[in-house]
């Protein structure tokens, strides 16, 4: 079982550190080179509020369904057909959302008729994750990994042709969109004819019970993610808003290289968050109070801290500032002769890798704690900050001022959960120093008891 696991793991990162690092850099570079900051930031600030609502589609039913089919994979029939109903309600709950903020902000036909194909692409793009919960409630690893970038190389292969094919010349923002269509209509297809063969799915199924024991569970974590959603993204809505569609577009161009870097630090946390929820796990049996801590409950929670955070940080401090001292070249890499407009906003974003690292390790250290009460109120927190710093800023200074508005909030999350996780799991000092060769064999010998125990 461990060995499938790791397996599983080790194709599902292989395959997307290969193809998404290529799709960010390679298409997305290409599609704005193509149509213009102007069109791009168009497209981008309305796909980030779409972006931003995508959590109405799932409401945590996703990892519901994961924790469940893994339990009781006898029950995939019945989840399937009932989970496909609740997610066609809430579609619409959805659109009726996205399109009452979008005439809230003013938006015109053109608008909302690109909100309406990308409204589609993140339904789609929700349908195929909760599709590939399936394939991993199943231990299906190698089918999980291939759905996890079927969609993306589908959609290199229609926009590399459109890019660089003899229709480069007229290539414009909708066909992306509808690349986008394409490319998930055909992964969700392909992955619901597999699935629904191996749940011998007959018919959709709404069962409202089941939807309101879903919702009572997981919104605390929808909340959660609604809120990092959006001051994450919502910077690009506020530059359309107060600004222009040039504006948002220089700062998606800054954005989108730190937008990969992330990647290297969702992939390193991957590991994180059922190691922690095992510690807790293990001290409260041993405890009556889980809190404070003794020094043998708190020591592999150190061991383990201690030989994370300094790969994260070396990582983060690192590539940070080496892209801010190679800034001007790495911009006009990416963007040709029009990367100059960049650098100023890149050289700011891309701090933002810092507390990003810092917030992967104890926004999971927190979340398997159960602290999902004081991350919102963070997360809330950060999203009023976010706004008012775009607000007092962009108006004097446009993408840059949006740029130091995110960077203000990821630092502000990212302190808060550091301080409440020495404060709640009393971590000495020590746990921050480089970690020794020797705490590496420890720390593998104690999970490897700790696992035998098990």
């Amino acid at each position: 079982m461990q060995k499938k696991l790791l397996s599983g793991l080790f194709w599902v990162l292989l395959a997307n550190l290969l193809v998404k690092p290529f799709w960010i850099l390679g298409v997305e570079v290409g599609v704005q080179n193509a149509v213009g900051n102007e069109v791009y930031g168009f497209y981008f600030s309305i796909f980030n509020l779409a972006y931003i609502l995508n959590i109405l589609l799932d409401l945590g039913v996703t990892n519901f369904n994961t924790r469940n089919i893994a339990q009781h994979p006898q029950l995939i029939g019945k989840h399937l057909s009932g989970i496909l109903g609740i997610k066609v309600c809430l579609l619409g709950l959805y659109l009726v959302v996205a399109f009452t903020v979008g005439a809230l902000l003013g938006y015109g036909s053109q608008e909302f008729h690109l909100l309406a194909w990308l409204t589609l692409c993140q339904f789609l793009n929700s349908l195929i994750l909760y599709l590939r919960s399936n394939f991993e409630g199943l231990l299906l690893f190698r089918w999980d990994s291939l759905f996890s970038v079927l969609d993306r190389v589908l959609m290199i292969l229609i926009c590399g042709g459109l890019l660089w094919g003899p229709t480069r010349e007229d290539f414009n923002i909708y066909w992306f969109v509808y690349a986008q269509v394409i490319a998930y209509g055909l992964t969700a297809t392909l992955a619901f004819i597999i699935i629904a063969r191996k749940a011998r799915f007959r018919r959709l199924r709404w069962d409202r019970r089941f939807f309101l024991v879903i919702l009572k569970q997981s919104a605390p974590f929808a909340l959660l993610v609604l809120l990092m959603a959006s001051y994450n993204r919502i910077d690009p809505i506020l530059l359309r808003s107060l600004a222009s569609d040039a504006e948002a577009g220089i700062y998606a161009g800054a954005f989108r290289l730190l937008d990969a870097l992330t990647m290297i630090c969702y992939l390193v946390s991957v590991p994180l968050l059922p190691i922690f929820s095992k510690i807790f796990a293990d001290q409260k049996r041993v405890q009556t109070t889980p809190h404070p801590l003794s020094h043998s409950a708190t020591q592999p929670l150190q061991d383990t801290l201690r030989l994370v955070f300094w790969p994260m940080m070396l990582f983060a401090v690192g590539a940070a500032v080496v892209c801010a001292l190679w800034a001007d070249p790495l911009m006009a890499l990416l963007y040709h002769e029009k990367g100059e407009p960049y650098v100023p906003v890149f050289r700011i974003v891309i701090f933002g890798l810092i507390p990003i690292g810092l917030t992967y390790i104890f926004g999971t250290l927190l979340t398997a704690d159960g602290r999902l009460r004081q991350l919102n109120l963070f997360a809330a927190s950060s999203l009023l900050l976010n706004i008012v710093v775009n607000l007092l800023l962009i108006p004097h200074l446009g993408a840059v001022g949006s740029a130091w508005a995110s960077l203000t909030a990821q630092s502000f999350m990212a302190l808060a959960q550091v301080v409440l996780s020495v404060r709640l799991c009393h971590l000495p000092l020590a746990t921050f120093r480089l970690p020794r060769p020797s705490d590496l064999r420890q720390l593998v010998d104690t999970l490897r008891s700790r696992e035998q125990k098990a």
